[in-house]
């Protein structure tokens, strides 16, 4: 199943772009800010390359602690915690994308202590005269804490492994691209795409489905 976890991880990115955008739209206008003609492209590239560098990086670690955890258990067991767990979060994100339940908010408190210290080293960054100066400030600022990217985290526990948690994470990652990449007419374009309430239905409803999936497959597969 773990086409299934790509392709909605993806589908939360892209799907929650609205609230990335809202998140992040600040820092992508203080990168641009000061920026001679063309250098915007290449600063805005450098920024969410290591923003999502930031997110593989973090699945990578969640990825290795969910296969530590469920190396403790007997292997079919822990395969049923594992998709029960991935199932029961994908309902939560269909949820949300759906704008029917937003009971995932509350994950963004958990990184305030560690968001307090790594703020300061992200300012200092700014204003951003470089490509270099630019991943490094999205290396840091991937770590903004933000519901939607925390509960992506919190899912990727259930991966399987390092390779499987960074995957997971990099699908989310380009998922949230477009709207924060596009910043400006394409992005207002894409914005009213994402606001429409039934492509927003359709699409929590699909990563519910999804969720739906994983949990029969941990119940009542072989």
């Amino acid at each position: 199943m773990s086409e299934i976890n790509l392709i909605s991880a993806f589908v939360v990115g892209l799907l929650g772009g609205v609230h990335c955008a809202g998140m992040c739209g600040g820092i992508v206008g203080a990168l641009s800010f000061g920026t001679r003609d063309g250098r915007s492209l290449p600063i805005l590239l450098g920024y969410n390359l290591g923003r999502i560098g930031s997110y593989t990086l973090a699945g990578a670690l969640m990825g290795a602690l969910g296969f530590y955890f469920s190396g403790l258990f007997p292997v079919q067991t822990a395969q049923r915690v594992l998709l029960s767990f991935a199932g029961v979060f994908l309902i939560l994100m269909g949820l949300y994308l759906a704008g029917w339940w937003n009971a995932l908010s509350g994950v963004e408190r958990v990184g305030g202590l560690l968001w307090r210290r790594i703020e300061p080293l992200g300012r200092g960054l700014l204003p951003v005269r470089s490509v270099g100066q630019a991943v490094l400030l999205g290396l840091l600022w991937g770590w903004l804490p933000c519901g939607l990217v925390y509960s992506a985290l919190v899912w990727t526990v259930s991966s399987g492994g390092v390779l499987e948690g960074a995957m997971l994470m990099l699908a989310f990652g380009l998922g949230t691209l477009p709207n924060l990449l596009l910043m400006g007419v394409a992005a207002a374009q894409l914005n009213r795409w994402v606001r429409n309430p039934m492509v927003r239905v359709f699409a929590g409803a699909l990563v519910i489905l999804f969720g739906v999936l994983l949990l029969r497959d941990a119940w009542l597969g072989s």
